[in-house]
This record gives structure tokens, C-alpha cells and sequence, in this order.
């Protein structure tokens, strides 16, 4: 029996895991839907209808969540107690914000000079720096070294902002 108050794993009847095979949440998605979509409920009275779009949104969000890494990582830190919020923790290791310091000013001189190559190698490479950390992220996750994984998700965040900014910049020059 579904429940709104269920956290998003219980929802789908998953286990509450970092690890999850997308196949098998995708197939819970689409059994939840098939029971709560408003277009079952086309007929019925208006709170009827009302109740099966709450159900329906809150199946979307819940997918939503779980379907993407950081954000799976981020609600089961939550779960967990632990507050990711950014701007209560501005702590960051030296040699990570030396990284981040290096990718930002490579996007901003290879835009500057339009070089869409060292742009997309750029790009590339914090493609694989993701991936890796996406492994420990796992690994932290499973050793329920939460604190630790809380600092990964928040260098995973930076990393999803940086590889966006280098995304702008590549679709404006492949559009000039």
C-alpha cells in the first residue's frame, strides 16, 4: 500500500541504498503510475482527481530524486541526518579548492580565445573526475562514513556547476 508520509525508497519498495538499479526503480515508476496516473481517475469526482495528482506528483518528485546520483545521495544523507546545506559549510579541502580554482579559470581563458576543443576536453575530463567520485561517493555511502560522504556530494555539486558553466560556453560558441 502506497503512503505519501513513506520515504521516497519505501515508496518504490527499494532498499534504502545508494546503489540502485535504475531498471528496477524505472519498473516501480511506471507500477506506481499505472495505479495513481489522473487519467485513471478522468471519471471520478474532484477529490478523487485532486488525490490521484498528489499521488502523481509526489511519484514524479520521488523518481526524480532517486533516478539522479547526487540528488539520490543528497535525500539519503537526509535521511540520515545530515544537513548538506552549502551555506552553513564552507569548509573546503585546500587541494580540492585548488582544482576548483584550476577548472574555472581553464573555462573562462579557453572561452575567452574561443577554443571550443579545450573546452570539450575540459569538459571530458571532469566527466571521468565525476565518475570516480561518484564510486567513492558509493563507497563513503555504504560505509555509512556520512560526514565524508557529505563532503563528496558537495564537491559533486561544484563539479555538476562547473561542467553546466562549460556547457553554456560550448553552446555559444557552436552556435556563433
Amino acid at each position: 500500500m502506497l503512503l505519501l508520509t513513506q520515504n521516497h525508497f519505501e515508496f518504490f519498495q527499494l532498499p534504502e541504498n545508494f546503489r540502485l538499479d535504475t531498471r528496477v526503480l524505472n519498473r516501480a515508476y511506471r507500477a506506481v503510475q499505472a495505479q495513481v496516473h489522473p487519467d485513471r481517475f478522468a471519471s471520478a469526482s474532484s477529490a478523487q482527481r485532486q488525490i490521484a495528482m498528489q499521488w502523481a506528483t509526489h511519484a514524479n518528485k520521488a523518481y526524480q530524486i532517486l533516478k539522479s546520483p547526487l540528488q539520490r545521495a543528497t535525500y539519503l544523507l537526509h535521511l540520515r541526518g545530515i544537513d548538506l546545506s552549502e551555506n552553513n559549510n564552507t569548509a573546503i579541502k585546500p587541494a580540492f579548492l585548488m582544482q576548483q580554482m584550476e577548472w574555472r579559470e581553464r573555462t573562462k581563458d579557453a572561452a575567452t580565445v574561443c577554443n571550443l576543443n579545450e573546452l570539450h576536453v575540459l569538459r571530458c575530463e571532469l566527466q571521468d573526475e565525476e565518475s570516480a567520485r561518484l564510486i567513492q561517493l558509493s563507497e563513503l555511502l555504504d560505509a555509512s562514513l556520512d560526514q565524508q560522504a557529505a563532503e563528496a556530494v558537495r564537491q559533486l555539486m561544484f563539479i555538476e556547476r562547473v561542467a553546466h558553466e562549460i556547457d553554456i560556453q560550448i553552446d555559444k560558441l557552436e552556435g556563433a
